[in-house]
């Protein structure tokens, strides 16, 4: 990479104990920030929609205990609470979980699905001829096999994110609170039909993804306007895939400077039990790569949380104003 590609990668935030990031992470952030300074995403055709409540309450980072019966994650009064699908075990004769969706790839599914789902106006989404094109689509450029390769984690974790059933939960603590509940899951019907030995070949039938009713209806009708080409640049840390998503969110209504302390950040993009110091260098190398290719974003690690100001969203306002 460029000497020059490298001065315009921001700083670390003051306390960050990491004061670089990876060239290679770099170079892919540099290339995706000169795109984004160039043209904006609704004149590129790279505008996308994330559903709003899988914002505000995100997925797990890293793979939770399959036999964990539920998983959940909190921000404020709202909560996002997830339930594994289960398959049939021919060797025991039982059913067991087919584990949580997490990590990069649910989120850039759910980037594609709700951006496809605004475009067409349509629940049911076509997935593509083809593993290897479908994969493209979505940001994953590269395509290797073996039980640890992209084909494979991208076919798991697609079956993980359609089978499992989801709910927002608002309110419920303390006792007498007023509280608010809606049970969904992303896709109704779910087909895959792609070869498993040979991700380009076409397969027989369309693969296809019908989005359930309460999915589809909040991301047409709040969806969450983002640049699809910040994601490909940040796709290796879904924590800075949120952190990205949450911050153009919050601009889209943040009228005054305000500070959203660390306890409150831990709640919605903590992993559990992870110390707080942790956690907070953890959100400050995250942090580093969004604001390189959102670098309007006003949004500052302070000892109290993590002061925001007023900013340009990432994704310019449309007159419907998003």
């Amino acid at each position: 990479m460029s000497s020059s590609a490298l001065k315009t990668v921001p700083k670390a935030p003051k306390g960050a104990r990491t004061a670089a990031i990876r060239p290679s992470v770099a170079a892919r952030l540099f290339e995706e920030a000169q795109a984004i300074e160039q043209e904006d995403a609704f004149r590129a055709g790279t505008a996308g929609f994330m559903g709003r409540a899988l914002v505000q309450a995100t997925l797990p980072y890293r793979e939770p205990d399959r036999d964990l019966p539920v998983w959940g994650r909190t921000a404020g009064d709202t909560s996002l609470i997830i339930k594994p699908g289960y398959v049939h075990d021919d060797e025991t004769g039982t059913f067991k979980s087919m584990g949580y969706p997490y990590g990069t790839i649910p989120r850039l599914l759910l980037a594609w699905l709700g951006t496809e789902a605004v475009r067409t106006n349509e629940k049911r989404v076509v997935l593509g001829k083809s593993l290897s094109e479908f994969m493209d689509s979505i940001g994953l450029t590269s395509h290797t096999g073996g039980r640890n390769g992209s084909i494979t984690r991208v076919r798991e974790m697609m079956k993980r994110l359609f089978a499992s059933d989801m709910a927002i939960m608002r309110g419920g603590a303390p006792k007498g609170a007023d509280f608010a509940t809606s049970k969904f899951s992303i896709a109704d019907e779910t087909n895959l039909w792609w070869s498993r030995q040979d991700p380009e070949q076409a397969g027989l039938w369309q693969s296809t993804v019908t989005l359930s009713d309460k999915f589809f209806n909040e991301i047409v009708a709040t969806p969450v306007p983002i640049d699809l080409r910040a994601l490909r640049g940040l796709r290796q840390s879904p924590m800075a895939i949120d952190l990205y998503c949450w911050l153009t969110y919050r601009n889209f209504a943040l009228r005054a400077p305000t500070t959203i302390p660390w306890e409150a950040l831990k709640l919605q993009f903590g992993s559990g039990a992870e110390a707080e110091k942790k956690f907070r260098e953890t959100v400050k190398r995250a942090l580093l790569q969004v604001l390189a290719v959102y670098p309007a974003a006003s949004a500052t690690p302070t000892k109290a949380g993590l002061y925001l100001e007023p900013s340009k969203t990432s994704v310019p306002r449309l007159v419907k104003d998003w």
